[in-house]
Formats: structure tokens, C-alpha cells, sequence
């Protein structure tokens, strides 16, 4: 089995195992306790703190550790937005940031705050002069988020320039890097960061928030004496040391595995268009994580493609639309305009080789085509207005991605500048159809209210 889901979390790197072990004999005490075996727990989670505060280049005193990435940023946020609450209740984030960001971002909005989204090129990159437009509208701001490389399309984002903007408006910004971290520390004059180790081969349940001197921060109720109230619960202390020390060993290594991951992600989105016709590599190009790449195929079940890669031994990922979970889109997807249909995502992790990528580019064009093969609908598309100008297509009660094969097949028997007109009921569309117009070079007209709660979709025939 190749794993090809380094993104979501990766096995325990061999640094970390040992480290571990090691400091089960000596981390179990309370290293808030002055006896023998507290001084000795306390020396651990210290050697610990700076050494994560080197990695990640910050002050070891504004560094804490946390049970996990999504309670770095969940408190990370909250008490940012406490400390400045005197300023303002405006948060700011982008369109394409991780959920736990977008959670704490609803919880905000329903305690009375408001949360202003910002949009982003369909790479997926932040456009920094909507960036520069809200900080500078009249309403202030109290807290910016922004992740450094995107989870779902690899895309890294311009912390550095976003980082100049908010310090001119006097705005603190807060960086998800959970990400990117694993190769590098993060560039700019950033106020707050989050991450957690299982992204770098460290323990889960280990997440680093740093706030740095300066920036107003009030930890959220209820409060604690641990790690300065900033994170509540006994410290594992073990596990701490493995994070930490498996951050150390990661960094060491990055450099020679972007080169080579790097190499190698280049072919996937060389290929991957080349061997599967009507796909659509996805996120920015150049400017994004050495390890990842995601690209949508039309026509496919995203589901049934991760079940059918996971049959021939390859475990990856998916933000598409089309899941038994959830009838609506990637929110990343969505906020890039970009392709949901068969959605992929590829994220390699160290010591991958080229063997397992070729490998995988032999299989994906069978994968692909099995399950294109299982949604050809039953019927052709049921036309129910038909004139010199165009054609209406009803795919009501049709799920993703029947109702974009379905235009597919009706736009070839137009003639060019007719119209066609899809009504559907699925949540997908509004994301597929004009991404489906965009890779091939369609007019998409927009989209108007029908009946019995449908959505009507007109495209015009290009070509």
C-alpha cells in the first residue's frame, strides 16, 4: 500500500518513536512540582519549548504547547480577539482557511462579533488587495487569519506581504502553519502561530501556538496555571519531547525532500492531464508545498475514485462535492471556482519514491475510467424545452456529477451561441457547471431561480 496522504497526518517519524520512549522514564512527574522528579519532568518540557522555539523561529517564552492544533487555533483566536476586544470585533479571514479557523470565525460571528471573508485568486491564493481593501475600509479590524499553504491544493499563501499590511494597520495576524511548518519556519513579521505535530511525524495530540510579546492575548475561561493559562490539562510531557524532537529531525531533512518530492509532484501534474482526459490539475503552480497536488477529473465520482485507488493500494484524499457526507462542496473548491467533480488529492510523504509515483500514474487512468464507467446515466437527458436559440435540460433530483455529464452531452447537438439551460436541485452545480464552462472554453451566463426550489444554469455553446 503506497500512503499518499501525508497532509492529513503522518506515522510516527523514527526521531520522534525514540525520543518518546526515552522520556517515558523521566516525563510522567509534574514538572510544576519542585522535587527531584518534577525538576527532572520540568527540564524535559523546557529543553522541549526551545527546541520547538528554534524551529519554528520565536522566543521559547512565547511558545506553548497545546492538546492539539485545532485547540492552538481555537485559542489562538479567541484570545486574540479578546485582547482587542476594546478595538474591535472584526475578523478577517480567507475564503480558503482550515475548518477549525471557520469554526472559531461562527462562534465569534454568534457571540456578536462579525467575520469579513476574504476571496481568492482561483489558485487559491489569497488576493492581498482585498486584504489591503478590508484593513483599510474605515472599520477595524482586531484579528487577521490566514494559513501559510493551503490543506486541500498545496497553494502558499503571501504571509510575508499580508504580515507588512496588517503591521501598517496596526492589526496582528495569526498564521495557521500546520502545513507548511514541517518545512520551514514561516517568513514575516507574523503576531500569532499555530500547528500541530502528527502533520510532521510527531505524536497527535501535541499542537505549538505561539503569541508573540506585544500582542494583546487573553486566554479564554476557564482559566489554568499550566503553560501561562494558555492551555489547560496536565502537559504530556513524553509526547512533547517526540513533537519537538521530530520537528528538530524534519527541518534537517527538509531541504533534500522538497528537492526531491518536489521532482516528483512536477510529474503527477505533467501526467495526470496527458493520461486522463477531462481533468483539471488544481492550486497555484509554482508558489505551493513541495509535497502536494490535487486535480479534479469530470465525469467522476469522487468517492468511488478514493474506494477505487484504495483498491489498487494507493490511500489518498478528496475535497470533492461528491461524498455520501455531505451533498456541497469543498469550501476551498468553492471559494477557487475551481473544478469539485472527482476531486483528488495527492500529498506525498518523505522517502516516496519514483517508483510508487509511476506506479500510481499507470493506475489512475483504469481507476478513472471504472468509475466513469459506473455513471453513464440510464437515460439520455430528458430535454423539455427545445428551440432555434437553445435547450432546456431538467436534471432535478440528479446528483453530482450526472447533472454537468448530462450538459456535456447536450451542448454538442446545439449550434454555437445557442444556449443551454440546466435546471438542478444539487448543491454541486453552482461550483461545477462554471467551472466546467471554464475548462472548456464555454460561455457561463449565470444562474436564475426556477421552480419547486431549482436552479437554473445557461450556458452558451463557444465552440
Amino acid at each position: 500500500m503506497s500512503y499518499f496522504d501525508a497532509a492529513s497526518s503522518l506515522p510516527l517519524h523514527p526521531v520522534a518513536r525514540q525520543a518518546l520512549l526515552a522520556a517515558l522514564d523521566d516525563g510522567w512527574a509534574d514538572p510544576g512540582r519542585p522535587h527531584r522528579e518534577g525538576r527532572r519532568a520540568r527540564m524535559l518540557l523546557d529543553a522541549a519549548r526551545e527546541s520547538a522555539a528554534e524551529a519554528v523561529g520565536c522566543r521559547p517564552d512565547e511558545l506553548t504547547f497545546t492538546p492539539s492544533g485545532t485547540r492552538a487555533l481555537h485559542t489562538g483566536i479567541a484570545g486574540a480577539l479578546a485582547g482587542r476586544r476594546r478595538v474591535s470585533r472584526r475578523l478577517l479571514v480567507s475564503a480558503v482557511e482550515h475548518s477549525a479557523v471557520l469554526h472559531a470565525a461562527g462562534t465569534h460571528e454568534a457571540a456578536g462579533g462579525t467575520v469579513t471573508e476574504l476571496p481568492v485568486e482561483r489558485t487559491g491564493r489569497l488576493r492581498t488587495d482585498a486584504l489591503r481593501q478590508a484593513l483599510g475600509d474605515g472599520d477595524p479590524a482586531a484579528l487577521v487569519c490566514l494559513q501559510s499553504a493551503n490543506h486541500e491544493v498545496g497553494t502558499a499563501q503571501p504571509v510575508a506581504e499580508a504580515a507588512e499590511l496588517c503591521w501598517a494597520a496596526g492589526v496582528p495576524l495569526l498564521v495557521d502553519a500546520a502545513q507548511s511548518l514541517p518545512w520551514g519556519p514561516v517568513p514575516g513579521d507574523w503576531s500569532l502561530l499555530a500547528a500541530s505535530a502528527h502533520k510532521w511525524g510527531g505524536p497527535a495530540g501535541v499542537g505549538l501556538l505561539v503569541v508573540r510579546k506585544g500582542v494583546r492575548f487573553a486566554p479564554p475561561p476557564p482559566a489554568d496555571e499550566r503553560e501561562r493559562g494558555r492551555a489547560a490539562g496536565f502537559e504530556n510531557i513524553p509526547a512533547i519531547v517526540a513533537a519537538a524532537a521530530s520537528l528538530r529531525a524534519v527541518h534537517q531533512e527538509a531541504a533534500a525532500e522538497a528537492e526531491r518530492l518536489t521532482a516528483l509532484v512536477d510529474r503527477i501534474r505533467d501526467r495526470v492531464p496527458e493520461l486522463v482526459p477531462d481533468t483539471e490539475v488544481v492550486g497555484d503552480p509554482v508558489r505551493r508545498l513541495p509535497h502536494l497536488v490535487t486535480f479534479s477529473c469530470l465525469y467522476a465520482d469522487g468517492e468511488a475514485l478514493l474506494h477505487a485507488l484504495d483498491r489498487a493500494g494507493f490511500a489518498v484524499s478528496s475535497g470533492s462535492s461528491c461524498t455520501s457526507s455531505t451533498l456541497t462542496p469543498s469550501h476551498v473548491l468553492r471559494a477557487m471556482g475551481v473544478l469539485s467533480e472527482g476531486n483528488v488529492r495527492v500529498s506525498l510523504p518523505p522517502g516516496t519514491s519514483r517508483g510508487e509515483v509511476n506506479r500510481f500514474l499507470a493506475t489512475l487512468p483504469e481507476a478513472v475510467g471504472s468509475v466513469r464507467a459506473q455513471l453513464v446515466p440510464d437515460a439520455e437527458p430528458v430535454v423539455v424545452a427545445s428551440g432555434p436559440d437553445g435547450v432546456t435540460v431538467d436534471a432535478l433530483g440528479k446528483r453530482c456529477p450526472v447533472p454537468v455529464i448530462e450538459l456535456a452531452a447536450v451542448i454538442g447537438t446545439v449550434p454555437v451561441g445557442a444556449v443551454v439551460t440546466v435546471l438542478s436541485d444539487d448543491e454541486a452545480a453552482r461550483l461545477d457547471i462554471p467551472a466546467w464552462c471554464h475548462t472548456h472554453h464555454h460561455d457561463y451566463l449565470g444562474e436564475s431561480e426556477a421552480d419547486a426550489g431549482a436552479t437554473a444554469y445557461r450556458v452558451r455553446r463557444a465552440e
